[in-house]
C-alpha cells in the first residue's frame, strides 16, 4: 500500500509514482492524494489559531503551485473547505507555476481593506516554499500542517479505505 503524502494530484501522483511502483513493486495499491478534504481544513484552521489569527484577519491559502489545472482546482476546492471552516473568505496564492503568487494574493487582500493578513500554508512540512512565506508581506504565517491529528487521521483513512 502506498499513500502519497501529497496534497494535490499532478504529475508526481499520476506519472512518477505509478512508474516507480510498477518498477519496484508491481501490484502495489496506490491511494488517492490527501486533498482536498474537510480534515485538512480543520488542521489548517488549527494552525492559523496557533499562530494567533484573529477573526477579522484576511486569510490566504498558500500552496506550492502546479501547472496542472486539476491541481490548481483542487487547491481552490481546499480554500472553499477552509472558508467554510473559518466562516470567512479565503484567497489562494501559489509559490510557483500558477497565479496569483502569494505576495500578490496578500497585497490583494490588503487592497480589499484587510488590516491584517494571515497565511495558511497548504504544505505538509517546512522547506523551500514554507521558508519563502515569511517574505510574502503577511502579518502572520501559520506552521505547515505537519503531524496534526487530522492529517494523521486522513492518512490512516487512505490506508484503510484503499485496502478494502
Amino acid at each position: 500500500m502506498l499513500v502519497p503524502l501529497l496534497l494535490t494530484s499532478g504529475y508526481h501522483d499520476r506519472v512518477d509514482l505509478p512508474t516507480a511502483i510498477a518498477a519496484a513493486r508491481p501490484g502495489t495499491a496506490h491511494a488517492p492524494v490527501l486533498g482536498p478534504d474537510r480534515r485538512l481544513a480543520v488542521a489548517l484552521a488549527d494552525r492559523l489559531g496557533e499562530a494567533g489569527r484573529q477573526q477579522t484577519d484576511a486569510v490566504v491559502l498558500a500552496a506550492a503551485g502546479s501547472t496542472d489545472p486539476a491541481a490548481i482546482a483542487s487547491v481552490h476546492a481546499q480554500a472553499g473547505l477552509l472558508a467554510a471552516e473559518l466562516g470567512t473568505e479565503v484567497a489562494v496564492g501559489f509559490g510557483s507555476a500558477a497565479a496569483p503568487d502569494i505576495p500578490t494574493a496578500v497585497a490583494a487582500a490588503r487592497a480589499a481593506g484587510a488590516h491584517r493578513v494571515a497565511i495558511a500554508p497548504y504544505l505538509l512540512a517546512p522547506g523551500h516554499f514554507a521558508d519563502r512565506l515569511a517574505t510574502a508581506g503577511a502579518d502572520l504565517v501559520a506552521e505547515p500542517l505537519g503531524a496534526h491529528p487530522a492529517v494523521i487521521e486522513l492518512v490512516l483513512d487512505r490506508v484503510t479505505s484503499t485496502r478494502s
